[in-house]
């Protein structure tokens, strides 16, 4: 099967959609033709000339980067210079660049959540959010012995998620009425002849971000030609969407033990730690990047410890002196969702062209014993 561009760029969007990014982030297509058939994904935290070079070692023309290659405004393009370099050795070689930047950052299961799961916090929310998903609840009338197949496909999608329950649908029988006319081929019935048929009006809600992956899966897993379907906006609360996570830790650790921890989960060979060391920790807020400005927002949630990069010096003294205890792994621990990238471009794409992950090390910084 043959994949363009096109179904890269549509996988991330509806990952992480654009409109998740902060004002100005440079993300999207920044280099390349979105119509150009895809032969290979390299996923990668940054865009340098040796990423560039794997990926025509690996017969990848397409490169989904985390951190934009192009950042400011290019006055020129010189060979004999490292920017120029780089993007010469793009365009020479027809490589693709896509980035998914503070989108991704945002997104349900991006950059923070893993970084979550890392470091094994427990019922996680989001640290700053800035916006909401709005809920649409979807109404659907399915044959009786269809109900629960499709019922459990839109659920699988992600539909029906109410708090912590997953699979929450409310569900009618009633009779549906319909003739098939010309040119149909219906799954029950006659062309020209009224039928009645028992049927279940499957009733659930779901996140706006997800609706053509939900409304996908149910005419995936319903058996009539055409399906009756109705999608509803709610005036409820959505669910919120930002920046960074906080959760709890399954035991309260000391801060010493917690920056151990930090430093094995997230594999760096050294970090920076800020507060007492036998300070004990709980309630863990953590920003992947360089996000030492939003401690406020780690102090506002009642963290005891705050994960993040690029941690300045006047911002760790006003850190500590308000009582909230650092741990600084560095912005290159981003890398973690390299692997999550990798994983689900291979499952949306169905393995039709191989995605790799760099083994490429970016991070600019050594530990020096």
């Amino acid at each position: 099967m043959s994949v363009r561009g096109t179904e890269v760029i549509r996988v991330m969007e509806r990952w992480a959609p654009p409109g998740l990014a902060v004002e100005k982030d440079r993300i999207g297509l920044q280099i390349g033709d979105p119509a150009s058939e895809v032969k290979g994904i390299l996923v990668t935290l940054d865009v340098d000339e040796k990423v560039a070079e794997e990926a025509v070692r690996l017969g990848a023309n397409w490169i989904v980067a985390h951190h934009a290659p192009l950042w400011m405004p290019l006055k020129e393009i010189r060979i004999d210079k490292p920017v120029g370099r780089l993007m010469a050795r793009l365009i020479k070689n027809d490589l693709n660049v896509f980035v998914s930047h503070t989108n991704l950052d945002s997104a349900d299961d991006g950059v923070n959540d893993v970084l979550a799961e890392r470091l094994g916090l427990l019922e996680t929310k989001v640290l700053i959010p800035y916006r909401e998903d709005p809920l649409k609840k979807l109404v659907v009338f399915v044959p009786e012995d269809h109900h629960e197949k499709v019922l459990n496909a839109v659920s699988e999608a992600g539909a029906g998620w109410i708090g912590n329950y997953s699979h929450c649908t409310f569900n009618v029988e009633g009779t549906g009425t319909f003739m098939p006319g010309e040119g149909t081929n219906p799954f029950i019935g006659k062309r020209g002849t009224l039928e009645k048929v028992r049927e279940v009006r499957l009733e659930t809600v779901f996140p706006a971000s997800i609706r053509d992956r939900v409304v996908k899966a149910m005419l995936a897993a319903h058996p009539y030609e055409e399906v009756a379907y109705d999608i509803y906006p709610l005036d409820l609360p959505g669910t919120p969407q930002g920046y960074g996570r906080i959760g709890r830790l399954p035991e309260e650790m000391t801060l010493e033990q917690f920056a151990s921890h930090v430093r094995n989960r997230l594999g760096v060979d050294g970090l920076r730690m800020v507060g007492d060391p036998a300070r004990i920790v709980k309630k863990v807020a953590v920003l992947g990047g360089a996000g030492g400005r939003n401690y406020p927002d780690a102090l506002r949630a009642g963290a005891d410890v705050y994960v993040t990069g690029d941690v300045d010096y006047h911002t760790a003294q006003d850190a500590l002196r308000h009582g909230l205890a650092l741990v600084d792994p560095g912005h290159h621990v981003e890398r973690w969702v390299v692997d999550r990238v990798v994983q689900r471009l291979k499952e949306e794409l169905k393995d039709a062209v191989p995605v790799h992950a760099s083994t490429v090390n970016t991070d600019p910084f050594r530990f020096v014993g």
